[in-house]
């Protein structure tokens, strides 16, 4: 079979949606109300079951590298298996219910009973599908497993330190620690000089790490806002005005966001009631 590791997470995806959907139809059909229902849940069960093969598959020609990250083996591996065991659920249900189209013709009775049988089984394969999707979710957010794999893009992996600086960032700075978050702020800017977000988080940091509103204030006089650009236009300005409060200069401050208003009216409303607060 030929390597489908990049596709790995959307193959997944359609194995856990075929797979409830699946199961709730199948329980729907043994109400005898929607006769729709049966052939319905049939059909998602089998191609679930299939899915499911294929989700594996496609996962263990994937794991190698997600496998070599540090401290991420364990969960890899707990991830495969939980995989493994929703993969054998649904195709034992998949037979069921190959036995059961098979037997309507002949038993009745007998195709009852599968229908029955897939339909309790089919909660524990959902449960499983559920398990094994959640440990995938700890190696994507615990442990970044798959960054730069998929699309080879050395961009993304600088995704991943910029975001793994700022976690770290924001992290210090609720456990109030202020000199880490400060030194992290900065070692982002080195590493990102040109990057305008990262230049109004450093400015912010002087603001609330440094407690530097005029430091905060010259890096934000160089940081240019293109016009139109209401979102960056709006962080700016009210930075600003923090930063000329924390200067002693409200008069500033309430300047800094008249003006804001008079480019942005539909933003009046916000900046009346930052106004009101300033003193």
């Amino acid at each position: 079979m030929p390597n489908i590791a990049y596709y790995h997470p959307a193959i997944v995806h359609f194995a856990i949606v075929l797979g409830i959907m699946g199961v709730i139809f199948r329980w729907a059909s043994l109400t005898g109300r929607t006769p729709f229902a049966g052939p319905t849940a049939a059909t998602l069960l089998i191609l679930a079951a299939i899915a499911a093969f294929l989700a594996v598959h496609s996962g263990t020609q994937a794991h190698g590298p997600v496998e070599r990250i540090p401290g991420a083996r364990q969960a890899v591996m707990d991830h495969e298996e939980a995989g493994e065991w929703a993969r054998n659920v649904f195709l034992v249900i998949a037979l069921i219910e190959i036995v059961a189209l098979g037997a309507r013709r002949r038993s009745i009775n007998v195709a009852r009973v599968a229908l029955w049988g897939s339909a309790v089984i089919g909660i524990a394969g959902v449960a499983a599908m559920i398990r094994a999707a959640d440990l995938g979710g700890d190696l994507v957010y615990n442990y970044a497993g798959g960054i730069g794999i998929r699309s080879g893009d050395t961009t993304d992996v600088t995704h991943l330190y910029l975001a793994g600086l700022y976690q770290a960032a924001q992290q210090a700075r609720t456990q109030h620690d202020s000199a880490r978050a400060a030194a992290l702020f900065s070692d982002m800017e080195r590493q990102f000089p040109n990057d305008t977000n990262v230049r109004l988080l450093v400015a912010e940091s002087q603001l609330r790490d440094k407690h530097d509103p005029r430091g905060a204030l010259a890096t934000l006089a160089r940081l240019p806002v293109p016009p139109g650009n209401r979102f960056l236009a709006s962080r700016v300005a009210f930075l600003k005005a923090d930063a000329y409060v924390a200067a002693g200069k409200p008069d500033s401050a309430r300047a800094t966001l008249e003006q804001l208003r008079a480019a942005y009216p539909e933003l009046a409303e916000r900046i009346r009631g930052r106004i009101t607060q300033i003193k």
